[in-house]
């Protein structure tokens, strides 16, 4: 070996050993980013000896097709049980202390107490008060429903504008891979950039792709729709300035094609839109339902009248309409406008003897009323446990008692809510399995990393020993000479 071939081999082993080391140094520094695959400095046989060839990136594209599955799924269960922890924080929480079946009973026991003392003007007084809160508090569960809806809808608009500008930062992410795949070039950078918009798309809506050639991907919904494909489809949607309970939002589309809304509560939505779209759809509105439904039963139960002379009209609870509303249906966002009549704050005792439209029952009459005449007020007891008839698609009983109704709703909600914080904890640990197996085949090990610079180390020294053997030789030579 000439002295001129041992120098050219060192300067190629430093130049070797300082790419290594620049990947080396960038793994380090990228220990922390998820969203950071390894590299790994490939050295072949060249007519110039050993160098650097290629840059491998560790890649696995089952494990990253799982994952970005896994991030829609639990983004989507995790929108829901948020929204359905919202509608029980609004009912008082883990009690429930403030739902409408807890009042409905506090108010029973009002009138029972009431029955047992119908003279007493104070207690009438404190029932009617019980009845007030009643219709409060289906005025504010009401409110609090179709503020979740408009706020649903805000949030959707919200994720439309950045899914349509995630998908634009994907076309140039894309194009740059591509790009480098075709030139023999190191696509690593633009190929994390791609997988990073890609994790951060499937929380907003569920996504599979297909890699064509020089890794080019195209992106798919999972319901089939092309999302991305050369050049990003346009994702749309209309919002609603106002909800109430006779209000329907607007759909989303992708390139003309609605999104489907996720069902049940282990939903089958795919990132937050889907969710988003079951909560503003049918989570809440099932929900305002079931409470315009008691807020019906309960106009229902205390109205007045004497047919065919006098039609039954509100009693105590009305609803800004006059007239019954039909039995077993809906009146939508009759639960907002429910309150107690105005007769019975001024006078309690109309509790006792009726007359809010005339129609009195108590047996003195209106001059001269009988202080122990308790026939109304054991109707109303005894109605709130008899069996009414409740529209069924409000998903409870149609055939029960307005109490057993109210408590079903409780019941549904808590069930429903329960469901969806199980399946989140579930598809949560599914992530984070699904991330660990991801992050062991592609992530960066510091002791690794470490051991390899070690290795680069002393790879650096035989270089720089081979240099500085050279240097004597060639100074022994030049000494010869002289």
């Amino acid at each position: 070996m000439s002295l001129s071939s041992a120098i050219s081999i060192a300067q190629q082993a430093f130049s070797n050993t300082a790419q290594q080391t620049a990947i080396v140094s960038k793994n380090i520094a990228n220990a922390g980013n998820a969203d950071y695959s390894r590299r790994l400095a490939l050295l072949g046989s060249t007519p110039n000896g050993a160098q650097v060839v290629s840059i491998y990136r560790a890649q696995n594209e089952a494990l990253l097709k799982q994952s970005i599955a896994s991030i829609g799924e639990a983004s989507g269960q995790a929108r829901l049980r948020d929204g359905l922890e919202l509608l029980k924080s609004a009912l008082g929480g883990n009690d429930y202390e403030t739902a409408p079946s807890k009042l409905l009973s506090d108010f029973r026991n009002s009138l029972q107490t009431l029955a047992a003392t119908p003279g007493n003007k104070t207690i009438a007084a404190t029932a009617v008060s019980d009845a007030q809160d009643l219709a409060d508090s289906l005025n504010k569960t009401s409110t609090t429903v179709q503020d979740l809806r408009k706020d649903a809808d805000k949030e959707i608009a919200i994720e439309v504008d950045k899914l349509n500008s995630l998908l634009a930062d994907f076309e140039k992410a894309n194009n740059a891979v591509k790009s480098a795949t075709a030139q023999g070039g190191d696509a690593s950078d633009a190929l994390d950039q791609r997988d990073k918009i890609l994790k951060q798309v499937s929380e907003i809506i569920g996504i599979s792709t297909v890699t064509r050639g020089n890794n080019d991907t195209v992106i798919f919904t999972t319901d089939g729709t092309v999302l991305f494909e050369n050049i990003p489809r346009q994702v749309t949607f209309a919002p609603t300035t106002t909800f109430d309970a006779t209000v329907t939002g607007n759909k989303i589309f992708v390139d003309g094609v609605p999104i489907a809304a996720g069902t049940g509560a282990d939903t089958t939505a795919k990132g937050k839109l889907a969710s988003l779209v079951q909560l503003r759809d049918d989570i809440a509105p099932k929900f305002q339902s079931q409470l315009d439904e008691i807020a019906r039963g309960l106009v229902e139960l205390f109205k007045e009248g004497n047919p065919p002379a006098i039609a039954y009209q509100p009693g105590l609870f009305t609803w800004g309409s006059a007239g019954i509303p039909a039995a077993g249906s809906v009146v939508p966002g009759l639960a907002s406008r429910i309150t107690v009549n105005a007769m019975a704050k001024a006078n309690p005792l109309l509790l006792r003897d009726g007359g809010f439209n005339g129609v009195v029952s108590n047996p003195g009459g209106a001059a001269n009323p009988s202080p122990g005449y308790t026939d109304l007020l054991d109707g109303f007891i005894n109605k709130m446990g008899e069996n009414m008839s409740f529209d069924p698609s409000t998903g409870l009983d149609s055939n029960s008692s307005l109490l057993n109704f109210a408590t079903g709703s409780v019941g549904w909600l808590e069930q429903t809510r329960k469901t969806a914080s199980t399946a989140d904890d579930n598809k949560q640990a599914m992530l984070a399995r699904t991330q660990e197996a991801l992050s062991k085949q592609t992530g960066v090990s510091i002791d690794e990393e470490l051991s390899l610079l070690l290795d680069l180390e002393q790879s650096y020294k035989a270089s720089a020993k081979l240099v500085s053997t050279v240097d004597a030789m060639m100074a022994a030579l030049m000494e010869a000479v002289r």
